[in-house]
């Protein structure tokens, strides 16, 4: 048998999630939804009102399966429950941001400089995490000590991208 392609791949990107998340948001309506929850609170039906501004038609029983999909991931959560006329209104909110971006056919020769000076100084501090967080998880594998790296930056870069939002 002859190899007719082979190349090596360098691994350039760790996506961090659980299967019950990734599920939650594999809808495009869905990942909308988590999107514009972010920083406000809105019922289903004002959550029907948004979505149909990004082209999402959508039934409100559609929309309200979607949250519960979303509520049972823990991607969404109840922030307030109103009771006006004896009808119950109930408000979502979200304290994931997501960042979907399609990026241009061009990103990576122009942002290299950027991307591998900040990855150099960014990778000195990962290698001092790694090790305090193997020491510290005892009889944890690898896998995990990793993952709670990925957790620790993507809270510290969260707090970061928050503080700049509202300067």
């Amino acid at each position: 048998m002859s190899t007719l392609l082979e190349k090596e791949i360098k691994i350039n990107r760790t996506v961090t999630t659980s299967i019950g998340h990734a599920r939650a948001i594999e809808d495009p309506a869905r990942a909308k939804i988590v999107e514009i929850l972010y920083h406000q609170s809105l019922s289903a039906d004002q959550i029907c009102t948004a979505l149909k501004k990004y082209g999402f038609k959508k039934a409100l029983t559609t929309i309200r399966h979607h949250l519960e999909i979303l509520k049972v991931s823990g991607l969404i959560e109840i922030a307030r429950i109103e009771e006006s006329r004896g009808a119950i209104t109930k408000f979502y909110s979200t304290s994931t941001k997501l960042l979907d971006f399609q990026t241009p056919e061009n990103f990576d020769s122009t942002y290299s400089k950027i991307i591998d000076n900040t990855s150099d100084k960014v990778e000195k501090i990962l290698k001092g995490l790694g090790s305090k967080t193997s020491k510290s998880n005892g009889k944890q594998s690898v896998e995990y000590s990793q993952y709670l790296v990925m957790e620790i930056m993507n809270r510290a870069m969260t707090n970061v991208l928050e503080k700049s939002n509202t300067k």
